[in-house]
Parts: C-alpha cells; sequence; structure tokens
C-alpha cells in the first residue's frame, strides 16, 4: 500500500470519553522494606500524562491536527493537572465537572523502567454526570472532519447512541473504541477499532481467519457499521468493509516495549487521517505504522509528526526498487488489497535513455503501481546477439529503481514475459513501439482474464541500438 504524509493540520478532530490522568512515581530502588517483603522505591520524580480519551487528544494534537476533548473531571489537583497538560498541548478542553466523584486518576510505580504497582482512584459515573454532552457535541461536531468516541466503560458514554447520532446527522464520520461485551449500543457508528480479545468477548472465539471475516462481517450488518477495523497485536490487524475484501496489515513493531495507549494511538491516526481527507485503507495503514512505533515507548505515549513522517518515508523506500518473483507477488497481493491498479511493461533497457524515462512515465499514467520485468543478461544476449547487455542485468534493475515512474524491477531468464503475466495478471500490460495490440506479447494472456493492453510510442530518434552503433562508429574513427 502506498502511504503518504497527510495535511494533519487541515483536520479538526473531537474526542468524546472516559478522561484520566496517568500518573508516574519514579525512583530507584536498593533494599527490601524491613516492614513486608517488597522493594523500598525512594520516588525522585513525578510525572503527569493525560491517559484515556485525553491522551486519545494528545495524539491528535501530536499530529499537528486540531483536538478538542469532551469528558468528565471532579473538582480536585488531578482534573486541574490534567486541563492544564491539555491545554498546553493547544487542545480545546470542554470538560463537565462533577463535585461528588474524584478524576480518575491512574497511580504507577516504577523503578529502572519496570512498573512495581498500579493504584487506581476511581468512581464509576453515571449518566447524570454526562448530561451536557449531547449539547456539546451540537455546538462542536459541525466543525469537524472526525469523532472519536472512547469507552474505557467508566461511564463517560451513557448517551453513546445520541451522540452516535448528532455526528450522523452532520455526516462526520464516527470512530468508537470499544469496551465490553455489548456492541450493540454502538450501532450507527462509521467504525469499531476493538482489539482481538474485546471482537472475540462479543462474537465468540475465531479459530480461523475465515471465521474471524465471517463474524466480523456479520457484526457490520448486525450493527449497521461501514467498517470494522480489529488490532490483533504481534498479527496485525484486519480491516473489514462491505462488499470489499479483508485487507490485513502485518505488525511493524520492531520491539516491544510497553502496550499503553497503544488503542489511543490507533484510533486517533486513523480519525486524524480520515478527517485529513485519506481514503479509509490508507488512514489504516498509517495507524498501523504509528502502532508499531507508539509500543517502543515506556507508559502512555503519543507519536509526533516528524516521527510518522519519517516512518512514511522509510515505507515508501520499502515499497519500491528491485524485488525477487516472490517479494514481488506479495507486494502485489498487498496493493490489490487496497484497491490500485497495476502496470505491467517489459524489455532488455539496456542503456536507459530519454526515451526510457518518457515512455516510463507515460506507462506509470496508466496506473498506480508501475512493474517493470526486464531480460536477464542470457535472454538478451539471445535476443540481441554477442556483445549486448552492455550493462549487466543488476545495474540495469538498480538504474530502473532510481527512476521516480518505477515502483517495482524484476528479471525474467525467459525469452518473452509470458510466464510473469500468467502469474502477475497486471491490470494493464503495456509496450512502446510500433505495434498493434494483437502483436503485443502476452496480449492474448492479459485478456483472457478482463485486463487491458496499450501500446505507446517511443520517443523519436532514441534507442539503446542506435546509441551503441553511434559510440561504435566514434571508436572506429
Amino acid at each position: 500500500m502506498l502511504l503518504n504524509m497527510p495535511q494533519y493540520t487541515q483536520s479538526q478532530v473531537l474526542v468524546i470519553g472516559d478522561v484520566m490522568l496517568d500518573r508516574y512515581w519514579h525512583g530507584g530502588t536498593s533494599r527490601i522494606s524491613p516492614e513486608a517483603p517488597v522493594p523500598v522505591v525512594n520516588v525522585e520524580q513525578v510525572e503527569d500524562r493525560p491517559g484515556g480519551a485525553g491522551n486519545v487528544a494528545l495524539n491528535i494534537a501530536a499530529l499537528g491536527a486540531g483536538a478538542a476533548l469532551v469528558g468528565i473531571v471532579g473538582q480536585d489537583e488531578a482534573g486541574e493537572a490534567l486541563k492544564t497538560r491539555l491545554n498546553a498541548a493547544n487542545i480545546h478542553t470542554d470538560f463537565q465537572i462533577v463535585t461528588d466523584k474524584p478524576t480518575i486518576t491512574k497511580l504507577r510505580v516504577v523503578s529502572r523502567h519496570q512498573q512495581l504497582l498500579r493504584m487506581d482512584f476511581e468512581t464509576p459515573y453515571a449518566a447524570a454526570d454526562s448530561s451536557e454532552f449531547i449539547a456539546k457535541a451540537e455546538k462542536l461536531v459541525p466543525h469537524m472532519g472526525a469523532v472519536i468516541l472512547s469507552d474505557y466503560a467508566k461511564g463517560s458514554l451513557h448517551h453513546v447512541q445520541a451522540l452516535i447520532a448528532v455526528a450522523n446527522r452532520h455526516q462526520v464520520p464516527v470512530l468508537v473504541d470499544p469496551k465490553g461485551a455489548d456492541f450493540s449500543r454502538y450501532q450507527g457508528a462509521t467504525l469499531l477499532t476493538p482489539n482481538l480479545h474485546e471482537f472475540e468477548t462479543v462474537v465468540g472465539r475465531c479459530d480461523t481467519e475465515q471465521a474471524l471475516v465471517d463474524k466480523g462481517l456479520a457484526l457490520l450488518d448486525q450493527l449497521q457499521l461501514q467498517a470494522l477495523l480489529i488490532t490483533r497485536g504481534e498479527h496485525g490487524m484486519t480491516l473489514l468493509r462491505r462488499g470489499m475484501p479483508e485487507m490485513h496489515l502485518p505488525a511493524r513493531a520492531r520491539e516491544v516495549y510497553d502496550v499503553t495507549g497503544a488503542g489511543d494511538t490507533v484510533i486517533s491516526v486513523l480519525a486524524a487521517s480520515l478527517a485529513a481527507g485519506e481514503a479509509l485503507p490508507q488512514a489504516v495503514g498509517l495507524a498501523n505504522l504509528a502502532a508499531g512505533i507508539v509500543v517502543g515507548k515506556l507508559g502512555t505515549a503519543t507519536i509526533s509528526a516528524p516521527e510518522l513522517r519519517r516512518a512514511v518515508k522509510q515505507e515508501q523506500g520499502s515499497e519500491r526498487g528491485v524485488l525477487t518473483e516472490e517479494q514481488l507477488l506479495m507486494a502485489i497481493e498487498e496493493a490489490r488489497a487496497a484497491g490500485e491498479r497495476i502496470v505491467f511493461t517489459n524489455g532488455c533497457f539496456d542503456i536507459i535513455h530519454a526515451g526510457h524515462v518518457g515512455y516510463l512515465e507515460d506507462t506509470r499514467a496508466l496506473g498506480d503501481r508501475l512493474i517493470v520485468a526486464i531480460n536477464s543478461d542470457e535472454s538478451v544476449k539471445r535476443l540481441k546477439g554477442p556483445g549486448r547487455p552492455i550493462n549487466p542485468v543488476d545495474r540495469r534493475m538498480a538504474v530502473l529503481a532510481g527512476l521516480e515512474a518505477v515502483d517495482w524491477v524484476t528479471y525474467y531468464d525467459d525469452d518473452t514475459p509470458e510466464r510473469l503475466l500468467k502469474l502477475i495478471k497486471p491490470d494493464v500490460l503495456v509496450k512502446g513501439g510500433d505495434y498493434t495490440e494483437d502483436q503485443v506479447v502476452g496480449h492474448e494472456i492479459v485478456k483472457a482474464y478482463g485486463g487491458s493492453v496499450q501500446v505507446l510510442s517511443f520517443f523519436e530518434n532514441v534507442s539503446t541500438t542506435a546509441i551503441v552503433k553511434k559510440i561504435q562508429a566514434q571508436e572506429k574513427e
């Protein structure tokens, strides 16, 4: 899948849900308490971070997108600390304050990057505690590109159906990070992002990939959702949509350090990307990439725009270049899952010249991905005679891979690309020169499965053979 960095500064996202404060006490341990068999932590640093829906909003702001947050806080020090940190990140907070309950706080004691203890300070909220949410949503939703309902089962989303109705009425996509065993309360949402455990809690155990897909599609119909994104830890993510093939994305994390808040990152990047105008498959790809970065950080973390931009650039590099036949088939499968159109051309490409460059640019314009398959050295020798190729296959592929128009380069030992065409089944087969469609090698293969064949003109007065002859003539003078 081809990923690009969205214009997040142009997007606005509203987050509604369970707000909490993640508080960390950091310190060293060097002895066991004489009072009980527990380590003694000498607290040296206190750190406060927005958690829950607050972390979702913080992730959105870190990308450079506009974020607004609706939630519940107590009239206490923790609530003030939470508002201070969120406002410092340019997040618009519109909290309903309750006087009889504390701000939800999770206190973690950490030593040498390991959590030793967690203490929770919370009292579940009642429906009256979020009585102002619908009015707040009515005011904010019309100015948003996406809405996130961040449910941590703390009671802030008693009015979830009314909030979904507000978003739907204004035709703003509403994404839900669900909790609990009853997903019917989220009926009519645009997209749900359960993890595998949450998903199986609702639909039952999925022992096979097909079972997961079948039960997911059934849930889509039951809840009248547009899409379902199941996050699956080390197995990546699965996106299900009505009338579309399932889309599986592999996990991107190289080293998992702490999964705290990874789900927040996924739904944040997903919503911000949709609000910035990205299509859903690309938004999911970006969210998957971001999740792989954030699980390598300690605690409830965010991913910044520069971090994601670097990852996108690395991803672009990994998706282009010289591929083996096996790698190429895998890349094509992923591209097709994203709805991309595959274009194929072939040739010797011995000395790359202006004619080739112009031809490949025109060829690339016929689709989303361009494959250039070139003849091996032995194949060129059989076709062109002794003394050819001038450049060996690895150098020819390296030059082609460096052209902006070319996505993937591979080679074949046969004299024709027919075997490759049967494997790849490109949407468009392109050849340059003075041919008719029926004269293009492999045309019958491509047309048999519904593909198309295009013949493009090379630039005039430019050819490898002419260049070689000119050099040879000059050497004789």
